[in-house]
């Protein structure tokens, strides 16, 4: 595939189904991140304050009937990040996404992908490449029928021993 879409067209063409699996403790930085670190807190009584673009999106999808799913692997105990990263998910399941967690070592049984990716209607994925250190290094789409069937299932695994994200406790040092 010579162009990659952006995430947003691709969720808009999604007719069933968008699974996304995250598997890193850490991400680029960003301003709410470090909002958060600093002890400010999201006032949830305040949308416009923290509803996103990402987040009509989904809430659109989901309106359209695709179920959109959310699985995270993470080691425990976890990292400022991924702490964040729980406090945040409340704006992820108000859009409409099913969010889960899955600690690492409760998955070393798994067949789990190598890097972070969304699979769309069973048919194809965006995986995303990130350095060591978090930083975003690029994406690519496959649209190969056994790789993405691949995929699929080993995601179905992860997600249904995954914890569903209201009753996953946060574990940190």
């Amino acid at each position: 595939m010579s162009s990659i879409p952006e995430f947003a067209e691709l969720l808009a063409d999604t007719r069933q189904s968008a699974a996304h699996l995250e598997m890193r403790d850490a991400y680029f930085t960003n301003p709410r991140f470090e909002a958060w670190q600093d002890g400010r807190r999201v006032d949830w009584d305040d949308r416009g304050s923290w509803w996103r673009p990402y987040h009509q999106n989904i809430a659109d999808a989901v309106a359209r009937g695709v179920r959109v799913r959310r699985v995270r692997i993470v080691s425990e105990p976890v990292t400022d990040y991924i702490a964040w990263e729980h406090y945040q998910t409340r704006a992820n399941v108000e859009a409409g996404e099913e969010v889960r967690w899955l600690p690492r070592h409760r998955a070393w049984d798994l067949l789990v992908p190598g890097t972070d990716l969304w699979i769309f209607d069973g048919r194809l994925m965006r995986i995303h490449h990130f350095s060591g250190d978090g930083e975003w290094v690029g994406k690519e789409l496959c649209d190969e029928r056994s790789a993405v069937s691949r995929h699929a299932a080993a995601y179905e695994r992860i997600w249904e021993r995954a914890t569903p994200h209201d009753q996953y406790e946060v574990k940190v040092k």
